[in-house]
């Protein structure tokens, strides 16, 4: 059986840590169907240690998730999206660049784990929940029937699922 594999890239400003989270978190519920990319608008260099430090527990391949800039999704050579999910309020206020092939986008903001202050382990619960509720979004995202929906249904899915209010039973 072949299929086409899906593009998604999740863009926050830092790309340290929500956004490299989606990365690593489409990856393996994707099962193959969905590759996930990130990138900041003003990356910090590199990710967030306690992003890293979470995926690793929970067994994420992290050998590739790097700091990167959203221009290297802009250029000719690169990857293309076919869906672009910000992650954070600013960058979904910032001007994005173009991005080649009309990719589906929405705004799934979330709180930012790498501001979090307090002791090691309410850092820690900050970077759980984070993951907790993109998982969420993400297992929801992958499960659509995407064989049964055009363009304007499918933009209404992206939509709620960004609006999910993510409680403990989701």
């Amino acid at each position: 059986m072949s299929y086409n594999v899906k593009n998604i890239l999740f863009l926050c400003t830092g790309n340290s840590a929500r956004s490299i989270l989606g990365e690593a978190i489409v990856d393996r519920e994707g099962m193959g169907r969905f590759r996930g990319f990130s990138a900041g608008s003003q990356p910090k260099g590199v990710p967030h240690p306690q992003a890293i430090a979470l995926l690793q527990n929970l067994n994420h391949k992290t050998d590739d998730l790097r700091s990167k800039s959203w221009d290297e999704f802009a250029q000719p050579d690169a990857p293309q999206m076919d869906f672009v999910f910000t992650v954070c309020d600013q960058a979904a206020g910032e001007t994005c660049p173009y991005w080649p092939g009309q990719p589906a986008t929405a705004h799934w903001g979330l709180p930012d784990p790498a501001a979090a202050t307090g002791t090691d382990a309410e850092i820690g619960l900050a970077f759980a929940e984070t993951y907790r509720m993109l998982r969420n979004r993400i297992s929801t995202f992958v499960n659509l029937p995407f064989d049964q929906l055009d363009s304007l249904s499918l933009q209404k899915h992206l939509d709620d699922i960004g609006q999910t209010q993510d409680t403990e039973d989701s």
